[in-house]
């Protein structure tokens, strides 16, 4: 029995915190597309149905659209409490979902983000 801190937990606590931001950033990444995706279908039928007055448009895709959106804050908010974003960009982040292309602009700036700053 040694008194000495143990070296390996040290060594592979930082590496274990790397993992588990690299599986939350790409957990994020891909439900920030897909939001990205379903928000963009999702007003091609609004505005099928709204400006162009196409009827018998599927009632699915706004169902879709917003479970796709549920995962994705609940994926942000993974990511924002490994990484310790402030609140600002986490509410900033979890908003980019609500508007058209906003999805994937910003995913990309928290992307780079993240790997500058946490070397993922």
């Amino acid at each position: 029995m040694s008194t000495a801190p143990d070296e390996t937990a040290t060594t592979t606590a930082p590496a274990r915190d790397t993992k588990k931001i690299a599986g939350a950033l790409l957990r994020y990444r891909v439900l920030a597309y897909a939001t990205g995706v379903w928000l963009l279908v999702l007003t091609a039928e609004m505005v099928a149905k709204y400006i162009f007055k196409v009827e018998d448009l599927p009632g699915w895709i706004a169902i879709v659209h917003g479970w796709v959106y549920f995962v994705y804050l609940i994926l942000t908010m993974d990511l924002a409490v490994k990484v310790r974003w402030p609140v600002g960009r986490t509410v900033g982040t979890l908003l980019a979902g609500t508007v058209p292309f906003l999805s994937f602009f910003v995913e990309h700036q928290r992307t780079q983000q993240v790997k500058r700053d946490f070397g993922v």
